[in-house]
């Protein structure tokens, strides 16, 4: 199992889930914790009732069941499937009106779910945010520059209370996988893919209520995430790139690229004069 793990963490994105329906033949007998422990890019599904896009994640499935955030019904229909709390429903349903909105702002398209329960302790409660852009040509984003590209992010958050319920204590796992691809006849075909984990823990007080705590520590996580990719994926990138191709325009002294451009431009104004 933990050799399984060690190969699905080493898969780019856009490979994870064919390492996964294969290691599912190979190990039917972990086949929960595969599917537990293995991030996937998001899929999509449709509810009718509310004529609604929402995702699908292990977090809201049940035996072969996906259930939506929006209506709480199952797709295949599940009679007896988990459903959460009164409450905790109440709560869902603000968190995806709210974090609608926070996808919008920051991601200027895409689908979002959020989904709540009770963990198995009985202590506190859980939530899993989900967002998925698709940046391709045709995508639903209004900046699809990309051949193929897609965003997904998964934020899976525990929130515990202290025993005089004015602070909480939240323990935030989040991931993002990111892959793009691109074609133009002048740079030809670029295809990059990876997935970034991080955790943070904190306690706050709860006294604007869970829902604001939990929007800004996604917030603030998908910040340092972003950053994250930008350094470690793009930058290696560059640097790469830049290493083996010098880009045109370079005029540095250092650069031979840049001297011989500068020994051609002198010996043309020389023959012009």
């Amino acid at each position: 199992m933990e050799a399984a793990m060690d190969l699905m963490r080493r898969m780019p994105p856009s490979l994870s889930q064919q390492a996964l329906d294969s290691l599912l033949a190979l190990l039917p007998a972990h086949s929960s914790q595969l599917l537990s422990r293995s991030d996937q890019p998001l899929q999509v599904a449709w509810d009718e009732e509310f004529d609604k896009d929402y995702l699908l994640c292990d977090y809201n499935r049940d035996g072969d069941s996906y259930r939506s955030p929006w209506s709480s019904k199952y797709k295949p229909e599940l009679e007896d499937g988990v459903q959460p709390s009164a409450e905790l429903r109440k709560l869902e349903q603000e968190a995806n009106e709210v974090f609608s909105i926070y996808r919008d702002q920051y991601y200027e398209g895409g689908i979002s779910s959020v989904y709540v329960w009770e963990p198995e302790d009985g202590k506190g409660f859980a939530a899993c945010v989900l967002i998925k852009k698709d940046g391709s040509d045709a995508g639903d984003g209004r900046r699809g520059l990309l051949q193929e590209g897609s965003w997904d992010a998964i934020h899976v958050i525990e929130v515990k209370e202290d025993e005089d319920h004015q602070f909480g204590h939240y323990c935030l796992t989040s991931t993002v996988m990111l892959a793009l691809t691109t074609a133009n006849q002048s740079s030809g075909p670029f295809s990059l893919s990876g997935s970034i984990t991080r955790q943070m823990e904190s306690d706050l007080s709860i006294e604007n209520g869970h829902l604001c705590n939990i929007g800004r520590l996604v917030e603030e996580m998908e910040s340092k995430l972003r950053n994250g990719l930008d350094q470690v994926y793009f930058g290696k990138t560059k640097e790469v790139v830049f290493t083996l191709r010098e880009p045109l325009g370079v005029m540095s002294a250092t650069s031979h690229v840049g001297q011989s451009l500068q020994r051609m431009i002198v010996n043309d104004l020389g023959r012009s004069r």
